[in-house]
C-alpha cells in the first residue's frame, strides 16, 4: 500500500468517518481531487469491504467540456466495476430564474441530487473530495462575507447533508494539500479532467485562489495555509462549545420553570442562543438583528411584512403579527398632458416633462447630491398618459434594470436591507394598467428604460415638499 493510501486510511480511522462494510456514495466531478478520492476509497474498500458507488452531476456550464467530464467518470466507474448514477441541469438558467449566483445554484442542485441518490439506494454516507486548500479558500471567502465563528471554522470532516440531515457527508481528503493530490495522481497515472471555470475571474473563490492567496503567501506569510488551518481548528472547537452551551440554555427555556440568567451568559453564548432561536422560527439571523434582540429585551423588531420578533427577560425569542403595520391604500393619479407637469403625494413633490428623442444617448452616470441625482428617464410612450403614485402593496412585482424578469418587491427590499417600516413609506410610480416603472430608492425598470427605439422620453424628478 502506498504512503498516500496509508494516510487516507489513518485519517478515516482517526476521524471515525467509516466502518467496515459501509455503503459509500462518492461524488465525482472528473477533476483531480475527486478522481483521486475515488481511486483511494476503491482501493481501501477491498480491505474494509466498503460498498462504493459513484455519483456525477453535470452542471451543463461548459458544453462539450461538461459532457467529457461525465464520460471520464462513467468510464472509470465501469473500469472499477462500480455502480454509476448521474443527473444534469442547466444550472446557469436555473440560477437566473432563482435570482442567485451560479455557484449557489450549483451547490444546491448538486447536494439535492446526491442526497436523493443516496436515499434511493439505501446509502447513508456521501464522500466529498474537499481538501486543505479548499478550507483555506473558504476561510477567506467567509471572512470577506462577514461570517461568525461557525462559518469561519469551515468544513467538517463529518457533517449532515444540507439537503437531507439523515445523510452524512464525509471529507477524507481534508488533511491533504492540492499539490499532494496532484503528485499522487501523477504517480498512479490517474486520469482526470481540468475545469476551465476554476480560472475564471467571474467567481470570487477563484480570485481568492489565483490572486489573493499567492500574494499573501509571497509577501506576508509563506506558511499561510498551515496558519489558517490551525486557526480554523481552534475557532471550530470554540464555536462548537458555544453552540452546545447555547443549545442547553435554549432547551431550558421550554421547561415549566423556564431558564434564567440570560444576562449572565457570556456574550458569545447570548448571540448563539438568539441565532438558534431565530433559525427555529425560520428567520435569517444577521448580526444587526441578533444584537437588537440581545441588547433590547421586550423590544419588538420588525423582520418582514407584518411580523415582529422580541426577546423576553429570560432570553426566549417569540414572533407575533404586527397588526399596526398596515399597507397604505392611498394613491394619486397624475395626468401626463402637455410638455410639463407636477403633482404631490404623501409629502413628496413630483415634476415631469416630455422631451423628444432625435438621437439615442444612454443617460449619463449620476453624481451624488443635488436634484440631478434623483432625476430619472423613461420611455414616455411605454409609460402612457397617466401615472399612479402609491405605496408598496403585498404581491407587488418589479423588474429593476439589468434583471431578466420581475421579482417580488419584498425580496428586493430584503436584499437592499431596507427596514420593514421604511418600505411602507416609499413611493412607487406605476402605469394606468398597474406596471411599476419607478420605486423610490431602487433602480429604474428594465421594461421602461430608454432604448434606440425611444421617440419621447419622460424626465421624472421627485423631491420633498
Amino acid at each position: 500500500m502506498s504512503e498516500f493510501l496509508e494516510r487516507v486510511e489513518d485519517l478515516v480511522s482517526q476521524r471515525h468517518l467509516l466502518v467496515r462494510g459501509q455503503k459509500i456514495l462518492v461524488a465525482v466531478s472528473g477533476g483531480v481531487d475527486s478522481m483521486v478520492l475515488l481511486q483511494a476509497l476503491h482501493s481501501l474498500g477491498k480491505k474494509y469491504h466498503w460498498q462504493v458507488s459513484v455519483a456525477h452531476f453535470n452542471h451543463r456550464l461548459r458544453g462539450r467540456g461538461s459532457d467529457a467530464d461525465e464520460k471520464i467518470v462513467q468510464r472509470t466507474a465501469a473500469q472499477f466495476g462500480l455502480k454509476f448514477y448521474n443527473s444534469s441541469a442547466e444550472v446557469k438558467k436555473i440560477a437566473g430564474r432563482l435570482k442567485v449566483s451560479v455557484e449557489m445554484a450549483s451547490r444546491k442542485l448538486r447536494h439535492e441530487f446526491l442526497a436523493q441518490t443516496a436515499r434511493a439506494h439505501g446509502i447513508a454516507t456521501i464522500a466529498l473530495a474537499h481538501h486543505a486548500d479548499d478550507q483555506v479558500e473558504l476561510f477567506f471567502l467567509r471572512v470577506l462575507r462577514g461570517a461568525g465563528g461557525e462559518g469561519v471554522a469551515g468544513m467538517k470532516w463529518l457533517s449532515p447533508s444540507p439537503a437531507d440531515k439523515s445523510v452524512s457527508l464525509i471529507r477524507p481528503l481534508l488533511g491533504f494539500s492540492k499539490s499532494e493530490l496532484m503528485e499522487h495522481a501523477r504517480a498512479k497515472k490517474i486520469e482526470y479532467r481540468n475545469d476551465a471555470t476554476n480560472f475564471s475571474a467571474d467567481f470570487l473563490r477563484n480570485r481568492i485562489r489565483n490572486e489573493l492567496l499567492p500574494m499573501l503567501q509571497e509577501d506576508y506569510q509563506p506558511g499561510l495555509s498551515k496558519t489558517v488551518l490551525r486557526l480554523m481548528e481552534i475557532v471550530g472547537a470554540e464555536a462548537e462549545c458555544i453552540s452546545d452551551l447555547a443549545r442547553k440554555f435554549c432547551a431550558g427555556l421550554g421547561e415549566p420553570a423556564g431558564s434564567a440568567g440570560f444576562d449572565g451568559l457570556p456574550v458569545a453564548v447570548q448571540r448563539r442562543a438568539v441565532q438558534q432561536q431565530l433559525a427555529g422560527l425560520g428567520l435569517a439571523a444577521d448580526f444587526e438583528l441578533v444584537e437588537q434582540l440581545r441588547q433590547g429585551p421586550e423590544k419588538g423588531v420588525s423582520v418582514g411584512a407584518g411580523l415582529t420578533v422580541a426577546r423576553d427577560a429570560r432570553g426566549k425569542i417569540s414572533g407575533r403579527e404586527d397588526l399596526a403595520a398596515k399597507f397604505s391604500s392611498a394613491e394619486q393619479e397624475l395626468r401626463v398632458a402637455g410638455q410639463t407637469g407636477r403633482g404631490q403625494f404623501d409629502g413628496r413633490r413630483f415634476r415631469w416633462r416630455l422631451e423628444p428623442v432625435k438621437q439615442f444617448h444612454p443617460p449619463r452616470k449620476k453624481t451624488a447630491g443635488g436634484p440631478a441625482a434623483m432625476r430619472e428617464y423613461f420611455d414616455a410612450d411605454k409609460v402612457g398618459g397617466a401615472i399612479v403614485l402609491r405605496h408598496w402593496q403585498p404581491g407587488d412585482r418589479f423588474q429593476p434594470i439589468g434583471l431578466p424578469s420581475a421579482v417580488k418587491l419584498q425580496d428586493l427590499f430584503v436584499n437592499a436591507k431596507i427596514p420593514s417600516a421604511r418600505r411602507r413609506e416609499l413611493v412607487l410610480a406605476a402605469t394606468k394598467t398597474g406596471e411599476i416603472f419607478w420605486v423610490e430608492g431602487l433602480r429604474i425598470s428594465e421594461q421602461f428604460k430608454l432604448t434606440p427605439a425611444t421617440r419621447s422620453k419622460l424626465v421624472w424628478q421627485p423631491g420633498k415638499i
